[in-house]
C-alpha cells in the first residue's frame, strides 16, 4: 500500500519533539508499505533543508521537505503564512503522488487542503488526522474572534469531516465530538504513543549540577499560555515561600513564554525553579526518568480536556507518575490505572502540596511508576498503535 502522509512539523528522536508520524511510518515500511510524508521545517524538529524542495530519507521513510520554517515564536501572521504556503505547495504532491491513501494531519487545519485536493481532484481515499480539535480551541483560546471567520471556520471543518473517508484522532473525547458533527463518519482515536523499549530501559542518571535525582518534578514541550507555563513559575513561588526549595521546577524546551518566565525567576531569586533548552529524546529521556513526578499542564479550557500530548505517554513509559490538570481522559485514566493526580490548574498551592506529598511519600511514587510501566506497555505502545492506525488505513483503502 501506498500511503502519502502530509504532516508539517516531521521529526525523527534526533529533534525535540513529538515522533508519532516518524514511528507509525517505520512500523509500517517495516510491513512492506511506501510512506511518503510531505513536511515543512519546524523548529523543535531535526530537518533542515538548503533546496526549496528536498527528497530525504529516514529508515525506509521518504521525507519530501518543502523549506517553509516554523516556529512558534513567530508572529501570528508570519506563521500563518508559512500554513499557507505549505498547503499551496504540498497540493501539488496531493494531486502528482501516487497513493492508495492520503493522510492530511491537523494542525494547522489548513494541512487538511491538500489532502482535500486529494480527494475531490484525484479521487484518492481521504483520512483525516485530528490532533487538535478546531476551529474549537482557536475560539476558546481567543484567536479567532470575528462572527463571519468562526461561521467560515465552522463551515470548513463540517465540510472536511463529511469529505474524509475516514478520521483518526488522538484521544476518546476528539472522537465523541467528531461524531457529533458527522455521525455517519468512521472514526477512530488512536492516542500518541510511546517507545516502549526506549524510556523503559533505564539510563544512568546524567550529573547536572542544580539538580538531584527525585527532587524535581519536570516539564517537557512547548513554554506558553496553553501550557499554562506560569502556573509553573506560581508553584515554584509557594514551594519558596513554604519554605521547600528542596523540590525543584524543571522546564526543558522553548516557547513564547520562556524568556519571561526565566527573566522573572531571576528577578525573584527562585533557586528552584530551573529551565534547560531543547535537547533530543537521547539526553532528556534519563531526566524523564528521574524525575519525581512528570508534569502535563494546560489552560482551564474545555476544549484542552481533550488533549493528547506526547509527554503524558512518554511520561508513563518511563515509569513515572504524571501530575495534570485537565477535566477530560486523562483525569479519568489517572484515576482508575491509580498513576497520578489531577490538581486545578489555577492554584499552584494545590501543585505544590501534591509534589511535597510525593516527596514525603516514595512508596507512593514507587507504586504508581510501577503501574505507569505496565499501563503504557500494554495501552500505548507504538507498535500496537501504529498497527490499529494500519489497519483501519487498509479498510479504508
Amino acid at each position: 500500500m501506498k500511503i502519502l502522509y502530509f504532516y508539517q512539523y516531521f521529526s525523527t528522536p534526533n529533534g525535540a519533539w513529538g515522533t508519532r508520524v516518524y514511528e507509525f511510518a517505520k512500523e509500517w515500511v517495516e510491513k512492506g508499505h511506501e510512506v511518503t510524508v510531505v513536511s515543512s521545517i519546524y523548529s523543535k524538529s531535526d530537518l533542515t533543508a538548503v533546496k526549496m524542495i528536498e527528497n530525504q530519507y529516514f529508515e525506509g521513510i521518504h521525507v519530501k521537505v518543502l523549506n517553509i520554517k516554523i516556529d512558534n515564536k513567530q508572529s501570528l501572521f508570519k506563521r500563518i503564512w508559512s500554513f499557507i504556503s505549505y498547503a499551496f505547495l504540498s497540493s501539488y504532491y496531493a494531486i502528482s503522488t501516487k497513493a492508495d491513501v492520503v493522510v492530511a494531519s491537523s494542525g494547522p487545519i489548513t494541512a487538511w487542503i491538500p489532502g482535500l485536493m486529494a480527494r475531490l481532484v484525484k479521487g484518492k481515499k481521504l483520512v483525516l488526522e485530528v490532533r487538535d480539535l478546531w476551529p474549537e480551541g482557536a475560539i476558546e483560546l481567543g484567536v479567532i474572534k470575528r462572527n463571519w471567520i468562526k461561521k467560515l471556520s465552522f463551515a470548513f471543518e463540517t465540510f472536511s469531516y463529511k469529505k474524509a473517508h475516514g478520521i483518526v484522532c488522538l484521544s476518546p473525547g476528539m472522537k465523541e465530538y467528531i461524531l457529533k458533527k458527522s455521525p455517519k463518519t468512521q472514526v477512530i482515536s488512536v492516542t500518541n504513543a510511546a517507545n516502549i523499549p526506549l524510556f523503559s530501559t533505564q539510563m544512568p542518571w546524567p550529573e547536572h549540577s542544580h539538580i538531584i535525582p527525585q527532587q524535581y518534578a519536570i516539564y517537557t514541550g512547548n513554554i506558553g499560555e496553553v501550557n499554562n507555563s506560569k502556573w509553573l513559575l506560581d508553584t515554584a513561588i509557594v514551594l519558596k515561600k513554604w519554605g521547600r526549595e528542596d523540590i525543584k521546577i524543571l522546564l526543558v524546551g522553548d516557547g513564547q513564554q520562556r524568556e519571561f518566565l526565566v527573566n522573572e525567576a531571576k528577578k525573584l531569586n527562585l533557586n528552584n525553579f530551573i529551565h534547560f533548552g531543547l535537547m533530543p529524546k537521547s539526553t532528556l529521556i534519563p531526566l524523564i526518568q528521574h524525575a519525581l513526578v512528570s508534569l502535563v499542564p494546560l489552560k482551564d479550557t474545555p476544549v484542552l480536556d481533550t488533549s493528547s500530548p506526547n509527554k503524558f505517554f512518554e511520561s508513563l513509559a518511563a515509569g513515572v507518575p504524571v501530575i495534570q490538570n485537565t477535566k477530560g481522559w486523562m483525569k479519568t485514566f489517572l484515576e482508575v490505572h491509580q498513576v497520578g493526580f489531577t490538581v486545578n490548574p489555577n492554584l499552584p498551592d494545590e501543585l505544590a502540596q501534591k509534589l511535597i506529598y510525593l516527596k514525603q511519600n516514595p512508596k507512593v511514587r514507587l507504586t504508581m511508576g510501577e503501574n505507569a510501566k505496565i499501563v503504557a506497555a500494554n495501552e500505548f505502545d507504538k507498535q500496537l498503535l501504529a498497527q490499529k492506525m494500519l489497519t483501519f488505513l487498509e479498510d479504508i483503502s
